[in-house]
């Protein structure tokens, strides 16, 4: 694992956008990355389609670090797919980055993927076996790879056959030369939307790529959908081999990962975690003078525990939001240098005060403990912190990066007052499972919460458990041994 100092908040996944039949294809883009940067910011890239021929470019760095002006004026072409990643440790190169460009017997196909395949590990082995060769570390690879291996030259028949043999988590956004296309797993672990922007369609991981280039938001792809889009016409299938009774919608989309303005899963995301903060706040009460939110996802959770419990609002903490990747050498070990980098207490506002910091989440704990302490340098009298969810105790393998339990403070200390001593707390509280569920629209069973319960829509089976990917994002996992 790289040494993160600056928080230790879960990495997440990718995020997709599309668009067809649009002269400016590749402009927007452009912006609909922009819009989802916060779902990826290590690398990213746009394949466009001009005339039926697909050219690609991509880049490490943040969106407007890869692409200019000059640049985007010569990605011409009326269907274009981009993708942004995040990654964790290892592969994290050029040729990993997405959307990845594939010239196979039936053609020329891209493909961007948010999610994590369990069953990865089997099938490239498998795969290899029978003579494939595979350009990239990713499991994102492999659904190309069965495609090229059904026997149908049909675009439908090809992409089922693959969808049948693949386990996990996986929203994708699909090019060929005629049609964008965009699937989403039977489970509906990942978000993907569909848009309107005049005569042309669109698909996002977040509804705010559409608000930004003007698109209508039309609806969320359904859990087990393909839709195929071939100009101005609109295709959906549902095929029957990708029907499940069980959902699986990730709940840490609306604790932590989507945009407080994007609607995920039916709900504004703001508004779930606004109650969710409300619900917080009845759940576990305290007398003090101020709630400070840790910015930025924590503010709508913070803005409800306020409301609720009537204390005032107040900002204690200030984050840069130019924090880069690197780092000073000599001093790349400083976890407590690399917190003060992101985040800086106003010190006026918390002196005297008893403080209770409202976050969405704590993982690994190391940066909690390093706050809690400079909040005591500050002259803060107390100091409580509520948490928006439960504790995470167990690893996700559906496209979080916390996919060993030894990294879980909540595993590690196995009751709440062992983790309050540990981050020397007055007081700590988390919502329950119970309550988060109830902030939520669809029922209870429709919802992840294997990182909480343990319980797994789908297992990784004893093969795939024996090995963690270096890279739980995207679907860009270069397979690595962790026993």
């Amino acid at each position: 694992m790289e040494n993160n100092i600056f928080n230790d908040k879960p990495k997440e996944y990718c995020g997709l956008f599309g668009i067809c039949n649009h002269r400016d294809a590749s402009w927007l883009t452009y912006l609909g990355l922009y819009a989802v940067q916060h779902r990826g910011q290590e690398a990213c890239g746009i394949v466009v389609n001009n005339k039926g021929v697909l050219t690609a470019h991509k880049g490490m760095g943040l969106v407007c670090d890869v692409f200019d002006e000059q640049l985007l004026s010569r990605l011409k072409g009326n269907m274009a797919v981009g993708h942004v990643r995040y990654s964790t440790t290892g592969s994290s190169v050029l040729k990993n980055a997405q959307p990845l460009l594939i010239d196979y017997a039936k053609g020329s196909i891209c493909i961007a993927h948010n999610g994590n395949l369990v069953n990865s590990l089997q099938l490239r082995r498998d795969l290899e076996k029978s003579g494939s060769i595979f350009q990239t570390t990713t499991d994102s690879e492999i659904i190309i790879h069965l495609m090229a291996r059904s026997k149908s030259k049909n675009l439908e028949e090809s992409l089922i056959y693959a969808l049948k043999r693949i386990k996990g988590a996986y929203s994708l956004v699909m090019m060929d030369k005629e049609s964008l296309i965009g699937i989403r797993d039977p489970f509906g672990f990942r978000p993907l939307s569909l848009g309107k922007l005049g005569n042309s369609w669109c698909l996002a991981s977040e509804t705010c790529a559409f608000d930004l280039i003007g698109a209508r938001f039309i609806r969320e792809i359904e859990p087990g959908e393909i839709v195929i889009i071939k100009g101005s016409n609109f295709k959906s299938i549902r095929p029957k081999e990708l029907k499940s009774k069980t959902k699986a919608f990730c709940t840490f989309e609306h604790i932590y990962f989507s945009r407080p303005d994007s609607v995920i899963f039916d709900e504004t995301v703001h508004l779930v975690r606004r109650k969710l903060g409300q619900h917080l706040a009845k759940e576990h009460p305290v007398v003090a003078d101020i709630v400070v939110p840790v910015l930025d996802s924590g503010f709508s959770a913070a803005l409800g525990y306020s409301q609720e419990s009537r204390i005032p609002l107040e900002i204690g903490i200030i984050r840069n939001h130019y924090v880069g990747r690197t780092f000073i050498q000599p001093l790349q070990n400083s976890r407590d240098l690399g917190t003060r980098i992101k985040f800086n207490l106003l010190k006026e506002v918390l002196k005297g005060k008893k403080v209770v910091i409202v976050d969405d989440s704590i993982v690994r704990g190391t940066t909690s403990k390093i706050r809690v302490r400079d909040f005591r340098k500050a002259g803060v009298k107390e100091v409580h912190l509520r948490i928006s969810c439960p504790p995470h105790r167990f690893p996700c393998f559906y496209g979080i990066d916390f996919h060993k339990a030894s990294e879980l403070i909540a595993n590690k200390y196995k009751t709440i007052e062992s983790i309050r001593k540990y981050l020397e707390l007055d007081s700590l509280g988390y919502l329950s499972l119970e309550e988060m569920l109830d902030c939520l629209k669809h029922s209870n069973n429709s919802y992840c919460s294997a990182c909480w319960t343990g319980k797994y829509a789908i297992h990784a089976g004893k093969k795939h458990s024996k090995f963690s990917l270096e890279r739980s994002c995207c679907g860009q996992g270069e397979i690595s041994c962790s026993i």
